[in-house]
């Protein structure tokens, strides 16, 4: 009996070590998607992706600024948006937004 519970903690304690080896990276550690164009984007994210920090969309016509609600899904992310910052054609802080 004792043999046996003490090969079976032993067995839980390697298959522990080796989830937290195997694991590797999290998707918090994984390198963010760099889409190829805006429709590739709205697939996934209707409202495009935004810096975390940008709460409106800001919009220029005829050289007057004016600021609207984000439509669609936005996905708030630094690290995605920075991949993704070629797509964000007026420099706002949102890469491929629906104005």
């Amino acid at each position: 009996m004792r043999l046996t519970r003490t090969l079976g903690i032993a067995a839980a304690t390697a298959v522990l070590a080796a989830t937290a080896v195997v694991g590797g990276t999290s998707t918090a550690e994984a390198a963010p998607t760099v889409y190829k164009n805006c429709t590739a984007v709205h697939k996934v994210y209707s409202g495009g992706i935004a810096k975390k920090s940008v709460t409106k969309n800001r919009v220029t016509s005829k050289g007057k600024v004016t600021y609207r609600a984000l439509k669609g899904t936005v996905k708030k992310d630094d690290a995605l948006y920075n991949a993704n910052k070629k797509s964000d054609a007026d420099g706002d802080g949102i890469a491929c937004e629906l104005s």
